[in-house]
């Protein structure tokens, strides 16, 4: 299969192919490995490829014979490197699959590699010390966003249709926003993070995908989502497939617009004309759309402290574990500055400090559920501005503390990390372009609890109203001929 044509479908539209007998999951391999080499060295967004060992039977599964990466951090395939992006875990080699990867094998995927990550997955823009920067394939000085900045970018660049990502701040979202693409982080509770994690930042962390199309996320979606035994949360079964939601008419929803951010950070001009230009949309479709004040239930101040302590107090209790399991130190040898100071912060975090963490996150899921209470949607910007110049995101973070490095982060993305804390669906949708750069620009829209159907049900709609379809990055496996 040449590389035109193999980059011409989706996912869901290579598992028919395989289905039907017209490729072989041999020949997509191939045909991605064969993307991969003509379009990694220019953008950096893989860090490792493998012969697969997946053999999935023609139309055993919905995404039978699809090529498949993952990310570097958080899913772990038995005898592969998980290194979490970091010198401190360079060399990790997982003794298992998770429940997660048995869910992609059963799915059909042919996992060949796995993608970048910043370290620990702790950054808005994926450029680790341990393997270089990650560039954005529309524009190769800018970032491809964070922390599955490598996902976004290969499947961007159109190595692999669609690709495993994680969100605990917006990481799946940003990334797709930056890089033209769609990306939706499920419910807390929709997609099982164990056995070997337990609740990933106190059920911050949400397993998802990033794609070229809606269909494949929600076709992934119904694949791994569900519980398994012993875990912590639990999100109510959707009423059908998502999937089928996608072509069902989302009705007239109500969407309040939110323009700027909590905190006071300014959505910049082009990202606020796209916003503008999302409104117009969605109310030439139907929709009733106001714009709002959304109140978070807390100071934006107050939500940054019990935001950092809460993330800093788990990333010291895991960079501890690694160290003890690697005989490694942890200092300057193994951490990059941002995460050496987040983990001395960590240090720092008591017991009573923790607790009321946890009982902030409540007070803002419980605002925000109001919130929906009288709106079906709330439309933000996915992150206030362009994507960044590498290089700039972590200029001065050697002086800064954990606190400093949280706030430097919410900066970037301030509309996205409160979906995570309220555990309510959200996704990245790409509706529009800044003209003069010609950088793609993400919207996010937001539902209530376990109403990712809604989301899927809209982003249909747009995909199908929306002129983005179709752009292709100036780095493009499609530009290349080969067999």
């Amino acid at each position: 299969m040449r590389i035109t044509e193999y980059v011409s479908f989706d996912a869901v539209g290579l598992a028919e192919l395989v289905t039907e007998g017209e490729v072989t999951p041999a020949e997509l391999e191939a045909a991605a490995r064969e993307a991969a080499q003509a379009v990694n060295p220019q953008i950096n967004a893989i860090v490792e490829t493998w012969p697969a060992d997946d053999e999935p039977s023609p139309g055993s599964a919905p995404l039978a014979g699809v090529p498949f990466l993952i990310k570097d951090i958080a899913v772990s395939m038995a005898g592969k490197r998980m290194e979490l992006g970091s010198r401190l875990a360079a060399g990790n080699v997982s003794s298992a699959d998770s429940s997660l990867m048995l869910r992609f094998r059963r799915a059909g995927l042919v996992t060949f590699g796995r993608t970048a990550t910043p370290e620990m997955a702790y950054s808005n823009t994926t450029e680790p010390v341990l393997y270089g920067a990650t560039r954005n394939p529309w524009d190769l000085a800018r970032s491809a966003g964070g922390s599955s900045g490598g996902s976004g970018a290969a499947v961007a660049a159109g190595v692999v249709p669609i690709a495993h990502a994680t969100d605990a701040a917006g990481s799946i979202r940003v990334p797709a926003a930056h890089n033209g693409l769609f990306g939706l982080k499920p419910t807390r509770g929709r997609v099982s993070v164990g056995p070997y994690f337990d609740e990933l930042f106190n059920g911050l962390v949400l397993h998802g995908s990033i794609s070229r199309t809606v269909r494949d996320s929600a076709t992934l979606l119904d694949q791994i989502r569900g519980p398994e035994p012993g875990d912590p949360y639990f999100a109510q079964e959707p009423s059908r497939p998502y999937v089928e939601e996608v072509t069902r008419h989302p009705g007239s929803l109500r969407i309040g617009v939110l323009t700027q951010a909590w905190g006071g950070r300014r959505t910049t001009t082009p990202v606020a004309d796209a916003l503008s230009h999302t409104t117009r949309l969605l109310e030439s479709l139907g929709h009733q759309v106001e714009e709002v004040e959304v109140d978070l239930g807390v100071d934006w101040e107050e939500f940054v402290l019990a935001s950092a302590r809460q993330w800093t107090a788990n990333l010291t209790a895991s960079v501890d574990e690694l160290a003890a399991a690697f005989d490694r130190p942890i200092d300057s040898s193994t951490l990059e500055p941002p995460i050496l100071a987040s983990y001395h912060y960590g240090q720092r975090v008591t017991g009573a400090q923790f607790v009321t963490a946890l009982e902030i996150r409540n007070r803002i899921a419980r605002s925000l559920a109001r919130y929906f209470g009288t709106h079906d949607i709330l439309l933000t910007p996915t992150v206030p501005e362009l994507p960044l110049l590498l290089g700039t995101h972590a200029a001065g973070a050697e002086t800064l503390d954990g606190l400093g490095w949280l706030r430097r982060l919410f900066d970037h993305s301030p509309f996205t990390a409160p979906f995570n804390v309220a555990g309510t669906p959200a996704m990245s949708v790409p509706v529009t372009a800044d003209a003069e750069t010609g950088l793609p620009i993400g919207m996010q829209f937001a539902a209530g609890y376990g109403l990712e159907g809604r989301l899927f049900r809209l982003a249909g709609q747009l995909e199908q109203a929306s002129p983005w379809s179709g752009r292709t990055p100036t780095v493009w496996a499609g530009n290349h001929t080969g067999h």
